[in-house]
């Protein structure tokens, strides 16, 4: 386990990125996808440079953006939001997870991390002098044991952080979840951070249940929001954070001194963007490259104990295949069959080790033919 509050010098996306790089192997580690965005957001985007958006927006976001996100919202999940006061535009969801933390606690306060966890949560909580909780969830399943949460919760706790669709595991919640959470939070005063970044990419005809829907949680929670994961730009780095007005404004004392302002252009683009009634259906678009991926996969000595159903990305164990721990794995795969992996034992704070790899599936369907291809020579091990 690291020392604590050691905070890694490079993250593993970045170390197995330049991996791939370096033995060009084909990239399913980081998150990003290889395929174009739509054609009429890019030309949104010249549009904004044309029609003179080029200086600081404001502070809260562009009013047009925070709009059109408001009326988005009331249109998918029937909630109303106060585009003024409740909404803010944010350099990518990171930021913004950090920014509401930054917000909230102060030193020696505790924070529920579920396990596995996106890599940037507990460094971001150990920043700001304060104690990551990990509970892991139940595997293979990855659903929330909720009797491992309740042990966790101290009276340091300020807060706990959610995931939903999740990464690195492609689980979801149910609404039964939320009421699971609003029970046990009901009378403390924690705070939920919940990073929805993947919530427009559900698959197999479920539901994404957000925490702006549970009307007892909203008054409590942020809720974290990314462009870039829905609509396939993840380099504008444009994510947004929903919250109430006293959330709201705590997190903008931040955020005035952070950033201030984010990328006017984009934020122009994405709002004449969301008017547009007949975009892709980017969850129908992700869950068939997904199909498209196992379909692939499905003769090779990889083990999936679960469906992803929902986010960019598949887990599968190589037990099968190797008894390398799972950095070394995908490090061993990288250089020897040209395809790179991101291993599940950085998501822990005590790096558990599964023997589970995660594989990214937002690429075009060329990409994953190619990288499966490569992998075929598994079979002969």
């Amino acid at each position: 386990m690291p020392e604590k509050n050691a905070i890694q010098a490079t993250n593993i996306f970045s170390v197995m990125s330049a991996l791939a790089v370096q033995y060009k192997a084909i990239n399913l580690a980081q998150g990003f996808p290889d395929f174009a965005i739509d054609e009429r957001l890019a030309k949104l985007l010249y549009e904004a440079v044309q029609e003179n958006f080029n200086q600081y927006a404001p502070m809260p976001g562009l009013s047009i953006l925070r709009e059109a996100i408001a009326d988005d919202f009331k249109m998918r999940y029937s909630v109303f939001i106060k585009p003024d006061a409740e909404i803010t535009i944010t350099p990518g969801a990171t930021y913004g997870i950090y920014t509401c933390l930054a917000s909230i606690l102060k030193p020696d306060d505790e924070v529920i991390v579920l396990e596995p966890a996106y890599d940037s949560y507990i460094p971001n909580i150990e920043s700001l002098g304060c104690k990551p909780v990990p509970v892991s969830l139940s595997m293979p399943s990855f659903r929330v044991d909720w009797q491992r949460v309740r042990a966790a919760i101290t009276q340091k706790t300020r807060a706990i952080i959610i995931n939903t669709p999740h990464n690195p595991t492609g689980s979801i919640w149910q609404n039964e979840d939320w009421n699971e959470l609003a029970n046990m939070v009901r009378d403390s005063s924690i705070i939920v951070v919940s990073d929805e970044v993947y919530e427009q990419l559900v698959f197999d005809h479920a539901r994404h249940y957000s925490v702006l829907e549970h009307k007892e949680l909203r008054n409590r929670s942020f809720a974290i929001f990314s462009f870039g994961k829905v609509f396939n730009n993840t380099g504008w780095k444009v994510g947004y954070v929903i919250a109430p007005e006293f959330l709201t404004n705590g997190f903008r004392k931040l955020h005035q001194y952070l950033s201030f302002s984010v990328n006017t252009p984009a934020q122009y683009a994405l709002a004449k963007y969301l008017t547009i009634s007949d975009r892709p259906k980017v969850g129908e678009l992700m869950q068939a490259k997904r199909d498209y991926f196992l379909s692939l996969m499905a003769d090779l000595p990889f083990t999936m104990h679960r469906k992803s159903t929902g986010s960019y990305f598949q887990t599968m164990s190589y037990e099968q295949i190797s008894n390398l721990p799972d950095i070394e794995f995908a490090e061993w795969l990288t250089k020897n069959y040209g395809v790179a992996t991101i291993p599940l034992s950085p998501f822990y704070a005590d790096r558990t080790d599964s023997k589970m790899v995660r594989f990214c599936f937002a690429k075009k369907e060329e990409t994953l033919l190619r990288a499966v291809e490569r992998l075929t020579a598994l079979k002969d091990i």
